[in-house]
């Protein structure tokens, strides 16, 4: 019978049992403890000694892409430096030297925009400030975000050479900054040209596609008549059918649809498509007063038709014939602003364009050159043409850079396009105005599309076409005989490795449909276009000479040297006359300063000797696609004739809880400060290395909260390790051979885990990393292996074989698990690594992962223990049953009957102590195949069933287990043997 209560006051053995022991707190703490750990790591200055400790190495450099120093950090900028860090810092533990230089971009816009701000405020006039002055201030703004923000990315963990980043704005990288732009010249790449650009009216400079936002925008569509003035036959295209037809369409309009009108005065052509069927309509009958009247004809696209007339509100149309693309390639019109302001008086030609569809709105697209890449495409293809029949191919300058219409816009002079805070001007108004008065308008609406913003200042954008300084994507470069740049870079993207893969097609479609490269700004802070342009020839200035001054003046004063009185003569006066040359005044585009960056950082031996050129991998946000990969791939093409990177890794962009964008407006913005303040920083990295970076990634509260609750179950893990170890001896480590097969397969999996670990690094597979090493310590350990294995840790004697092995392998998962998670849980591993091995010196950053055997891995055994494991789940899921209802409290109370039917697993357990592996007192096996009703089974073990029982005899003082040998040992009265043995050894160990 069962005796668990003598009537005697049981003896407190707790003393007696080897129980965890460890300072480590349950409670991490990390706001508060994470910063010591950033000051001892910079007292030992522990990036110093990753470099001296990997000097011999490998090198693997992943180059960082600049933020903007112009603001606090925001939760993009945590994820993608946190990414870099993971890359970095793991691959130092794979046995490179992984040194990582971060830095900052710091000319352009954004800086200059917000010293103009604080100039309005004190009713300051920029253009009465010295331009050197200017530039001054601009860069001690710069420098000050430099600095705050230097302070937040190390306290996300990110290890670095925080004390020697690169800075666009420094001498040395102004100077090579232009060395670069000056071999672009030298090469022939580099030219002054005219076609249309985005431009921003606000910031009064032109933008690049790169910053570009696209935003809902409300734009004012109209339907405009353009009056036929001439039909020709053309060539081999069926004369006598195009001569019939003239008498149709004398008096009919071609009927254009435009989502711009302020563009009107600058038209000077409509394009067609000979892929679409036009015809010749009438409106037979319409409102009175109505601007689409009874009687006129139009020429339209078949598909648009209807819809146009419904626009235009015509109650009844008829369509009176084919108009085929022979006769539009004939074909002009009148201006429909003829006459106004004495302007307009031209012939308008009619021109075939691929651009043309028939989707949306009438299937002629009126054409403006200096306002569309397509219209200037087209026009430029056209020129020649137009030009033998007489036709005034100069594309007019029609707005200016203040958004104000030129007298190149005569009669509508003083209306505006956009104002200076991005808003309408009356130019619309203007020219529909004046459009309703010539009888050209057939109808008008509001279409809601998305429309190009600049990122900076969020205000709409226009196409303006300028005089800018290009990159030419598709003339042969000088020196390489059939090679351009578009060749190059296409070339350059096959050779490239990407993460994910599908950014390689991404970046090619962008390489391959690109215009030229756009390089001038016409702002003040930034780096000069160093050019001079000879004013008889209007040829660049190739000579070296010159451009050593001017990169020799950079190096010992700043790019401020060009804006300094007397350059100019400074430069050239000593081989050429200043008075014969133009000294350029624009500056280079931000994102062709950072796309040289692989000059002036990765091949700066010097001052980076741990750097590589090409760079191992950039890795930033997918809009850098379009952004930083983009310039910088374009740059070193240019330059070197390949990538700047052998691979590229590319993440997605932070959205709420609930996958929405965030703004400040919705109220749904997670600062990465604030998760650090109440969480720490370890949380925010855990975050990322769980979440696939490959898409948008979610962060909210609850997503918070999952990751605090990943972390607390890691952290109780080790904490139990930690306070195991304390009983750990190097001398009685346990050989493989020799030890227990539940410790065998515990190395087999670390075997198996260190291959799968070290590839995922190698792969860039965080979330792979977190699920797997998430799965095995929570699963495999807590809930297995060390649940089976406390009692022999607890309770066996000192001499104890399994209580060896088992501290045996606890060591090795210590070692394994704090060097896995170390690039990820950078503070936690480190406190973990010091509990257990103080000293100054000591750091888990300053390992490598361990080495494990690959003699651990044995598949055979760990087939075996599938079937072991699948017996005991049938025993506990029949003991959780008897606990829900109430019949046992602990499964040691339990001594179950397993029936097993399946030969297998009888085979797997027959050596082995069920009633260990299943945590019970005791446990009886039947393998004569009569299952009791009653008998618990599981669906997917089959052959298995497990009637419970409760255990027999008294319970063990000291292991709580319940067993009828207690008492048998008379020194010992109320413990097992086994505990009675342990407590003989303790006594004579004197413990």
């Amino acid at each position: 019978m069962t005796d668990t209560a003598t009537g005697a006051a049981e003896t407190d053995y707790s003393s007696t049992l080897f129980l965890p022991e460890t300072e480590f707190p349950m409670r991490a703490g990390l706001p508060d403890r994470e910063p010591g750990w950033l000051k001892r790591w910079d007292e030992m200055d522990i990036y110093a000694l990753q470099r001296e400790q990997a000097k011999d190495r490998p090198l693997f450099t992943i180059h960082d892409g600049p933020p903007y120093a112009n603001g606090n950090i925001h939760i993009g900028h945590a994820l993608n430096k946190t990414l870099k860090d993971l890359v970095s810092r793991s691959m130092q533990m794979l046995g490179y030297n992984s040194a990582y230089v971060p830095g900052w971009d710091c000319h352009g816009l954004p800086i200059e925009w917000k010293i103009e701000e604080q100039y309005r405020a004190k009713g300051k006039d920029k253009n009465e400030v010295p331009v050197v002055e200017f530039r001054q201030e601009c860069r001690t703004f710069a420098e000050q975000w430099v600095d705050v923000q230097r302070e937040e990315f190390k306290r996300l963990g990110i290890l670095g050479e925080w004390d020697n980043p690169y800075l666009t704005m420094s001498f040395d990288a102004e100077a090579q900054i232009a060395r670069e732009l000056m071999k672009v010249a030298s090469t022939g790449q580099l030219y002054r040209g005219s076609k249309p650009v985005m431009w921003s009216v606000v910031e009064r400079t032109a933008l690049a596609e790169a910053e570009i936002e696209y935003a809902d925008y409300e734009s004012d569509a109209i339907w405009v008549k353009f009056p036929t003035s001439h039909i020709a036959a053309t060539a081999g295209s069926g004369v006598d059918d195009n001569i019939a037809r003239r008498e149709h369409l004398t008096g009919a309009s071609v009927v254009i649809w435009t989502t711009t009108p302020w563009t009107i005065p600058a038209n000077r052509a409509i394009s067609f498509s000979s892929k679409v069927a036009y015809g010749l309509y009438e409106v037979t009958k319409a409102p009175d007063g109505n601007w689409a009247s009874t009687g006129e004809k139009y020429v339209l696209a078949d598909n648009l038709a209807a819809e146009t007339f419904a626009k235009a509100k015509v109650e009844e149309f008829v369509r009176l014939q084919d108009v085929p693309p022979a006769v539009l390639a004939g074909l002009t019109c009148h201006h429909p602003l003829r006459g106004l302001g004495d302007g307009y008086d031209f012939e308008v030609p009619l021109l075939d364009g691929e651009h043309v569809t028939d989707d949306a709105g009438t299937g002629f697209v009126h054409t403006a050159p200096g306002h569309g890449l397509d219209d200037f495409g087209i026009w430029m293809d056209s020129a020649r043409l137009l030009g033998e029949k007489g036709i005034d191919t100069a594309i007019p300058y029609v707005v200016g850079d203040d958004g104000f219409y030129t007298n190149e816009a005569p009669g509508l002079e003083g209306a505006r396009v956009i104002d200076d805070n991005g808003k309408k001007g009356d130019a619309n108004n203007r020219v529909i105005a004046a459009l309703a008065e010539r009888n050209a308008m057939v109808a008008r609406g509001r279409v809601k599309h998305q429309y190009p913003h600049s990122w900076r200042s969020k205000k709409p954008v226009i196409f303006r076409n300028t005089p800018q300084w290009f990159v030419y994507m598709d003339r042969e470069i000088e020196g390489a005989a059939g090679d351009t740049l578009r060749h190059r870079a296409l070339k350059a993207i096959d050779a490239t490795k990407f993460y994910p893969a599908a950014g390689q097609n991404r970046l090619r479609a962008m390489i391959a449909d690109r215009p030229d490269w756009v390089l001038s700004r016409q702002r003040a802070w930034g780096v000069p276009i160093t050019v001079f342009v000879e004013k008889a020839t209007q040829k660049i200035l190739k000579d070296e000479a010159v451009n050593h001054r001017i990169a020799q003046s950079f190096e010992e004063e700043g790019a401020d040297a060009w804006y300094k009185p007397g350059a100019a003569a400074r430069y050239l006066s000593q081989s050429r006359n200043p008075d014969d040359f133009e000294m350029v005044t624009d500056v280079l585009d931000v994102w062709f300063d950072s796309g040289t960056t692989h000059a002036w950082v990765l091949r700066n031996k010097q001052k980076w000797p741990h750097l590589k050129f090409p760079a191992s991998m950039y890795l930033e946000g997918s809009d850098q696609h379009r952004g930083w990969f983009h310039s910088s791939l374009l740059e070193s093409c240019a330059t070197n004739g390949h990538a700047p990177y052998e691979s590229v890794l590319t993440h997605g962009f932070t959205m709420d809880g609930e996958g929405r964008k965030m703004s400040k407006s919705l109220g749904n913005t997670v600062a990465p400060q604030d998760i650090i303040k109440q969480y720490g920083a370890d949380i925010l990295r855990l975050w990322v290395a769980s979440s696939d970076y490959s898409e948008d990634l979610r962060l909210g509260k609850e997503i918070i909260q999952t990751t605090v609750d990943s972390y607390r179950k890691l952290r109780n893990t080790l904490r139990w390790l930690l306070g195991n170890l304390a009983h750990y001896q190097p001398s009685d480590e346990v050989r493989f051979e020799d030890m227990p097969e539940l410790e065998r397969l515990m190395l087999h999996r670390l075997a198996q885990l260190d291959e799968q670990v070290r590839t995922a690094y190698k792969e860039y597979d965080y979330r792979k990393i977190v699920t797997l090493l998430g799965n095995f310590m929570n699963i495999e350990l807590s809930a297995f292996y060390f649940d089976i294995r406390k009692d022999a840790l607890y309770c066996d004697p000192i001499s104890s074989v399994t209580r060896k092995a088992t501290l045996t392998v606890l060591n090795h998962l210590f070692d394994c698990l704090t060097a896995w998670l170390a690039p990820i849980l950078v503070f936690t591993m480190e406190e973990v690594w010091l509990e257990r091995y103080p000293g100054a010196g000591s750091s888990v950053h300053l390992r490598l992962f361990p080495e494990v055997p690959a003699d651990w891995l044995d598949e055979d055994l760990a087939d075996k223990w599938q079937l072991i494991r699948a017996v005991r789940r049938v025993v506990t899921g029949a003991l959780e049953v008897e606990r829900r209802e109430k019949r046992i409290g602990s499964s040691l109370e339990a001594a179950p009957k397993v029936f097993i039917s399946d030969a297998r697993y009888t085979a797997a357990i027959h050596d082995l102590d069920l009633a260990e592996i299943s945590i019970t007192s005791a446990i009886t096996i039947d393998t004569t195949g009569d299952v009791p009703a009653e008998a618990f089974q599981l669906d997917d073990v089959p052959g298995v069933a497990v009637v419970p029982a409760l255990a027999q005899g008294t319970r063990c003082a000291r292991s709580w287990k319940i067993l009828p040998e207690v008492g048998s040992d008379p020194e010992y009265p109320d413990v097992s043997p086994r505990d009675a043995q342990a407590l003989r050894e303790r006594a004579a160990a004197g413990l």
